[in-house]
């Protein structure tokens, strides 16, 4: 059996501000197949999930940011608020993030252990537990009367796909806006590119379900492939071309990347939100035509949002009715579900799964 250290019983426990808690529920984020599929190179073996949310049960010397008691959603991106990025603004991009394929605490030390050796957690939460011990830097307080099964969902994928159009893609009133891939983070992406002013908000998906799901959410148009989305996109900006065209395609390849360059016109951003084996080359682009058009392609960590602020922040755009969060939870699972559930995810029947813990 796995188990976890409790408070005090590790000598690192006041350097990594750790906490118990105890997850209410998870999220199935395709993430977690990058694990299993080799996308990722984690130290194995390793607790998964990396979207969470839960009660704090106890807190270790030292931590200030919470309490027993406090409701709070896990950012998969640590933030401790004084480090280079932290400090300008650029939380997502924290240097505590460098352990989070580690699975370790801040500290180095392992909170899961079965069969004699250290289990990781996955970006430093393991959400797939019921309890685990985490740093303080991975938690975000949130209003307790927010039930935790939905705002799971601002861990990880809400403010990916969101920060990808408004802060990535710098999405504005009037623009045309592409999105590649409809998924718990591309349908997001389409909110956000909604609410900050989009005019056309065109999405591509060969599942007609996302499709559709996409077309809910305020997509105005939709297409199964990448060639009928550049005919449409021609055709209402007068042959200008797009302004962003947003990459959240499960596993990137140079063929999407492609087709996001080519469907920007003079000035366009292409955001790549994405992941696929880091030893594959994937943006294989024309230089002249990405000088001669200015044309820009840029990576983006969390929908380069910052954890503390935006989470918080979109929790409350939820409250007020401005953002929705209900409508994107397709299935809920049991725990020794979950492999179920990520079949479904593959299978593309689901925007988002959940697991509730009992």
């Amino acid at each position: 059996m796995r188990s976890f250290a409790r408070p005090g019983s590790h000598p690192g426990w006041s350097t990594s501000s750790p906490v118990l808690i105890r997850y209410v529920a998870a999220g199935l984020c395709h993430s977690d197949l990058h694990l299993t599929d080799g996308d990722l190179p984690p130290r194995y073996p390793i607790v998964g999930g990396h979207e969470g949310a839960g009660i704090i049960e106890e807190v270790g010397p030292g931590v200030t940011k919470v309490k027993p008691g406090d409701h709070v959603v896990c950012s998969f991106i640590p933030s401790c608020g004084h480090c280079r990025y932290c400090a300008t603004g650029r939380q997502s991009l924290c240097d505590l993030g460098a352990t989070i394929l580690e699975g370790c605490m801040p500290d180095g030390s392992f909170r899961f252990h079965g069969g004699g050796q250290d289990f990781g957690a996955m970006c430093m939460l393991g959400t797939f537990s019921e309890h685990a011990i985490i740093s303080e830097h991975s938690v975000v307080k949130i209003d307790d009367w927010l039930p935790l099964e939905t705002a799971v969902l601002v861990g990880c994928g809400v403010p990916t796909g969101w920060g990808s159009a408004t802060y990535a893609g710098e999405v504005r009133a009037g623009d045309i806006t592409v999105i590649y891939g409809i998924g718990g983070i591309g349908i997001n992406a389409v909110q956000g590119a909604v609410h900050s002013g989009a005019k056309h908000v065109v999405v591509v998906d060969p599942v007609a379900f996302k499709r559709d799901t996409a077309l809910k959410f305020g997509a105005t148009h939709a297409f199964a492939s990448a060639t009928e989305a550049a005919e449409k996109v021609t055709e209402l900006s007068w042959g200008q071309g797009a302004d962003q065209a947003i990459v959240t395609v499960g596993v990137v390849d140079e063929a999407v990347v492609s087709a996001a360059f080519d469907i920007v016109g003079k000035g366009g951003t292409v955001v790549v939100t994405g992941l696929a084996n880091p030893e594959k080359l994937t943006i294989h682009v024309s230089g002249m035509m990405l000088t001669l058009m200015e044309k820009t392609i840029k990576g983006t960590l969390f929908g380069s949002a910052n954890p503390q602020y935006d989470i918080v922040r979109l929790l409350r755009l939820y409250d007020a009715g401005q953002l929705k969060l209900d409508e994107l939870i397709t299935t809920r699972y049991r725990l020794e579900d979950v492999n179920q559930g990520y079949q479904d995810l593959r299978d593309g029947k689901n925007i988002r799964g959940i697991i509730v813990h009992a």
